[in-house]
Parts: C-alpha cells; sequence; structure tokens
C-alpha cells in the first residue's frame, strides 16, 4: 500500500501505530525533573536519541495527550529547565513502567514506584539512586510541531554531568551484559539487548 499524506491523510492514531511500530527498538529516557517548587516528576519517553557529542546533547520528543495537554516533563523543563535523563534497564523495568503512569503534577513518580533519590552534580534535579547510568542536563531547546493531540515537542538537551557505575563503564567500555538496557516496541511490548551480531566498517 502507498500513501501520499497530502491526498490521503493518515488519523493521529493510525500514525502513530505505523510509525511506533516500523521505527524500533527504541532506546527509552527515564528523565527525572522538577517543578519551581520543588516537585520531583519521572517519565520514560522512547522517542529518545543522542543528536551531538561535543557538545554532548540528547534529544527526546514528548507528545502531547489526548486532550492536547503537555507531560509535565515539558512543563517543567521550561519552568527550571533542568532534567536527568536515565537508560531504561532491565533490573528497573517494573518501575519504568509504573512511572508512565498519568498523575496529577504534584505527584512524585519516585514514591510511587518506590525509588530512592540520590544527588546529582551540576543540576538541582535528583537521580534514581539504582540507575547504573544517568546524565545530568540543561535546557537547550524545545522545539514544537503543533498544539494539537499527539503533537511532538523536540527537547533538547546538553549533559553537563554523568554518573556511571563501575559495574557498566570501565572507562572505555559500557558493559551491555551488565547494563541490560531494554528497547521499545509497539503497544505493550519491550525487547532485550541480548542477541547481538557485529560487522566491521568498511573503508
Amino acid at each position: 500500500m502507498d500513501t501520499l499524506l497530502e491526498t490521503s491523510p493518515l488519523s493521529a492514531g493510525t500514525l502513530y501505530r505505523l510509525l511506533s511500530g516500523s521505527i524500533c527498538p527504541r532506546p527509552i529516557a527515564w528523565v527525572a525533573t522538577q517543578d519551581g517548587q520543588g516537585n520531583a516528576n519521572l517519565a520514560p519517553f522512547s522517542f529518545f536519541n543522542v543528536a551531538s557529542i561535543d557538545p554532548p546533547i540528547l534529544a527526546f520528543a514528548p507528545l502531547l495527550d489526548g486532550s492536547a495537554q503537555p507531560k509535565d516533563t515539558l512543563r517543567n523543563l521550561e519552568d527550571v529547565g533542568e532534567c536527568v535523563v536515565h537508560v531504561g534497564t532491565e533490573g528497573l523495568i517494573e518501575a519504568l513502567n509504573t512511572t508512565s503512569a498519568s498523575l496529577p503534577p504534584q505527584e512524585d513518580e519516585f514514591a510511587l514506584a518506590g525509588l530512592e533519590k540520590a544527588a546529582m552534580p551540576g543540576v538541582s534535579v535528583p537521580r534514581i539512586a539504582a540507575a547504573p547510568i544517568a546524565f545530568g542536563c540543561q535546557r537547550v531547546q524545545v522545539i514544537r510541531f503543533g498544539d494539537q493531540p499527539l503533537a511532538g515537542s523536540l527537547i533538547l538537551v546538553k549533559v553537563v554531568s554523568i554518573h556511571a557505575d563501575e559495574s557498566v563503564w570501565d572507562g572505555r567500555h559500557v558493559h551491555l551484559d551488565t547494563l541490560k538496557p531494554v528497547g521499545r516496541l509497539a503497544g505493550s511490548d519491550y525487547v532485550r539487548v541480548s542477541d547481538r551480531f557485529a560487522l566491521d566498517r568498511p573503508g
């Protein structure tokens, strides 16, 4: 089936299923933020990747909900401008899934998921104490793509500090068998990084 969206537009729900089902697996950014009153928020996002190395920039894109309302993460980043990005891992996947619940802005997903907080250098936002990898970040830019339901906002953040447990980072390599990152597929499906192969790059 060939579809020209200009003449045969698809609904937002259909596009979501098609894009999220085919562009995968996607790494998961588990993002901690806080509002101006110090209320913490924690939420996972699978529209996520590295955008630059020098300077180190991460990119993730929360969607507006079905009522065109923004996530607390977006509100908090516009207010405070700092976050901590964790990598979704197999060891904390149940807690990660718990924090995907929709809560009122003042409720703390750290507490909901039973996660201990730890200080993160360079930012006022706490990190997940049990997370083996965490990146303290400052907001660089927010690019909004609309104000309709399921419109995304591309959030670019600069890494200013890094927490890397010695069990997963030896100063040169990340040990994937210890980190055990997970990827997001469509619907309720996730994938483990347990079946890998290598190819030599040409040239």
